[in-house]
């Protein structure tokens, strides 16, 4: 009987030590994975554009720290009205993200997408430091080619995308035509706390976790630096990135600036579900942009 009330009270010991340990290491756990909720890249590309029947240009390229990347370059039908520089989310890689860009060429704009380090044939892997280098890397590597014009250059971005083309073209001396994002948010820390605010295991840790991940790199700090017109696309009904981070952005934002709020849209949803009426109104918009005097 002794024997038993030892091992029963030595499980429970054991039990609650484990317990304990596994609290402990829970935020450090999160926090480590602040990385992944962020980026969740796919090496293997499941299409080319050429199975889409575009014409393109396979383009390796150094970011600013040397690291590889990989991109393509869709031609164009006809002369190229301007060239859109495309900043994919943080799932899969360009052979996936294409699907929001590929209509583009056949209305006449050269379409530029890469995959960030760690993505798709890219070197390297994904974090929040690196990736912007490649945005900037991007950006300066189109602007620099001699055949293209380098004063009809538009930033499209979507989800992370959208933020990271909202720092960089705010951030980088480059002229622009436009800056469009779709799905976008304000604040990295503020999105993270959110996600953290989700599930009720994590939610007494969002504030305490949330000063762990860095705002840096937040695009509502520097929005209203951005010199080019801004576009602001976003869903009504979001699940993954609600619309008040879209109202965060165009209330910090300069005068030149337009927000579209796509009634019953989820994330993304413009040019997929919704294309019937977004593709021709971003062309319009895109058109009345490239009129203006740079």
């Amino acid at each position: 009987m002794c024997i038993s009330n030892h091992r029963a009270i030595g499980r429970r010991v054991s039990g609650r030590i484990i317990k304990g340990f596994m609290m402990l290491m829970l935020p450090v756990t999160l926090l480590s994975a602040c990385n992944g909720m962020f980026f969740y890249p796919m090496q293997t590309l499941v299409r080319t554009p050429a199975q889409l029947g575009l014409a393109y240009e396979e383009i390796n390229f150094p970011s600013l720290d040397g690291t590889q990347l990989n991109g393509w370059l869709l031609r164009a039908k006809g002369e190229a009205k301007a060239t859109v520089v495309f900043f994919h989310g943080n799932a899969e890689n360009i052979s996936t993200h294409i699907g929001a860009v590929y209509w583009l060429p056949a209305a006449g704009y050269n379409v530029f997408l890469f995959d960030y380090r760690g993505y798709g044939l890219s070197q390297g892997k994904a974090e929040l430091h690196g990736v912007h280098l490649d945005a900037r890397a991007a950006l300066q590597y189109i602007r620099e080619r001699p055949d293209i014009d380098p004063s009809r250059l538009i930033v499209f971005g979507q989800s992370l995308g959208g933020a990271i083309a909202l720092y960089t073209a705010a951030t980088e001396d480059i002229p622009l035509r436009a800056v469009v994002v779709e799905s976008a948010f304000a604040r990295y820390r503020g999105i993270f706390r959110e996600k953290l605010g989700g599930f009720f295991l994590t939610w007494p840790l969002q504030w305490p976790l949330s000063l762990g991940v860095s705002d840096q790199y937040s695009p509502q700090a520097v929005v209203g630096q951005l010199k080019a017109p801004l576009l602001i696309i976003h869903g009504d009904a979001d699940p993954i990135i609600p619309i008040r981070h879209a109202y965060d952005l165009y209330e910090q934002a300069g005068k030149d600036k337009e927000l579209w709020v796509v009634e019953g849209g989820g994330h993304t949803a413009a040019f997929g579900p919704f294309r019937e009426v977004y593709r021709p109104k971003l062309l319009e918009y895109l058109r009345q942009r490239l009129q203006d005097t740079p």
